[in-house]
């Protein structure tokens, strides 16, 4: 075996090496007061702007210029079926059909509009089952719609805990737990990648299970889409939503996605919560007051959509075809992490801790670090890497995120990155 090189120089070997190198190009970087560049590692809360993005917004706005309200009719790319555009693009990213998907809202209202659907208790079934930690949007969204139903919290609440005291969920106790509560069991909501710890769920299993029990699976992909291979329609995953500012690099608060099966989008029979944009499009103009969903995703479209948004989103998804799509860029991120955990492991190994799992198969572009030195404030060392221009994220209550991101990442960013931290916690 090749001993292991912590050198400088063989980053850079690696990064010449590498055959998606040059799309960090394709990307506005962001830049210390020096003018170097930073190192960005966290893409997994805002990626960074793709530089076609403003030729593509600049398109929309000439045509909004010349065109006025001709633009949903006229061009190449007129705004009326705008979101078709992206429908086949966003649907290789997440393993789904092209009718499946659809760019709507965001995050939360998407989930609150799959769970009017597939969220319907009875006296039997009416609990949720979600993780410990959610995201917190998800934890508030999933306790107003049982307030909504008028449920108690205490009585239809599920819990998926991490084992052992740690802070990792377990594949086994999360279907134990669903094969348990069968009878009462309505939803199954969980992350594809836990946010905290960057853990990737095993949700084709735990899609099974659930299905075997007769209990509806919903999945929230804000760290998972653009980051992991996804197969939402082969694991038969009942709804899935996620945003597109993240690993998707569409912009702050840019519109989110939703992943509707086929087997229910064809249902226009479903109850939901109804919007003219989800109306029948050979009739939507009749102006009846008749609902007639799609029978696709696009039927629980609420509105028309915001086409600079979306058009920032298919800049972004034109960089993910022409690099190959997720599988080389999936390469590239495993060999990045498994690089960052051997620099830490080999620099500093008692002195940070890496909560996200060692095992490739089970974490996607981020590595959550925690700084185990007595007396030392992990948020000031977070505080003092940014300063040092290297970028990451700190959660709450003792996690330093950090994200090599493989479309604009390299490994000389990762080396900065731990030579840095190993400068910061010399001297805190």
């Amino acid at each position: 075996m090749t001993a292991f090189d912590p050198s400088l120089e063989h980053a850079r070997t690696l990064d010449r090496s590498d055959p998606l190198h040059r799309w960090r190009d394709e990307f506005w970087l962001p830049s210390t007061e020096a003018g170097s560049p930073d190192v960005y590692f966290v893409g997994n809360s805002l990626g960074l702007q793709p530089k076609r993005t403003s030729l593509f917004l600049q398109e929309e706005l000439e045509k909004w210029q010349r065109l006025g309200v001709k633009g949903h009719f006229e061009s190449d790319h007129p705004w009326m079926p705008y979101h078709e555009f992206l429908a086949e693009p966003m649907a290789r990213l997440v393993g789904a059909h092209a009718d499946e998907v659809v760019m709507m809202n965001s995050l939360t209202v998407n989930l609150h509009l799959m769970m009017a659907t597939f969220y319907r208790p009875t006296d039997q079934r009416h609990q949720i089952l979600i993780e410990q930690h959610a995201f917190p949007s998800d934890h508030y969204a999933v306790e107003s719609q049982l307030l909504h139903h008028g449920r108690t919290v205490n009585e239809s609440l599920l819990l998926a805990k991490p084992v052992d005291g740690g802070e990792l969920l377990c594949s086994d106790a999360i279907c134990e737990q669903i094969r348990a509560h069968a009878e009462t069991l309505a939803l199954v909501l969980l992350p594809g990648v836990q946010y905290y710890t960057g853990q990737v769920i095993d949700l084709a299993r735990i899609t099974q299970v659930a299905h075997e029990c007769g209990v509806a699976v919903g999945i929230d992909l804000a760290h998972a889409a653009g980051n992991i291979p996804l197969r939402l329609h082969d694991w038969g995953v009942d709804f899935a939503v996620w945003c597109s500012y993240k690993y998707l690099n569409s912009g702050p608060g840019s519109v989110a996605g939703c992943f509707v099966h086929r087997r229910h989008g064809q249902n226009i029979d479903l109850p939901r919560f109804a919007g003219w944009w989800g109306h029948d499009k050979a009739t939507r103009f009749l102006m009846q007051n008749e609902f007639q969903a799609m029978p696709t995703a696009e039927g629980w479209q609420l509105r028309n959509p915001p086409i600079l948004s979306l058009a920032a989103i298919r800049a972004s998804l034109a960089v993910f075809d022409e690099a190959g799509g997720l599988e080389p860029l999936r390469t590239k991120s495993v060999l990045l992490t498994d690089y960052f955990e051997q620099l830490l492991r080999y620099e500093l190994p008692e002195r940070v801790r890496i909560v996200t799992p060692s095992d490739s198969q089970e974490r996607g572009c981020q590595l959550s670090l925690q700084v185990r030195l007595d007396g030392v404030d992990g948020k000031q060392v977070h505080e003092q890497l940014e300063r040092a221009g290297t970028v990451t994220d700190w959660r709450e209550p003792d996690v330093i995120r950090a994200a090599p991101v493989p479309l604009y990442n390299s490994f000389e960013d990762v080396h900065r990155f731990v030579t840095t931290l190993k400068q910061v916690l010399m001297t805190v």
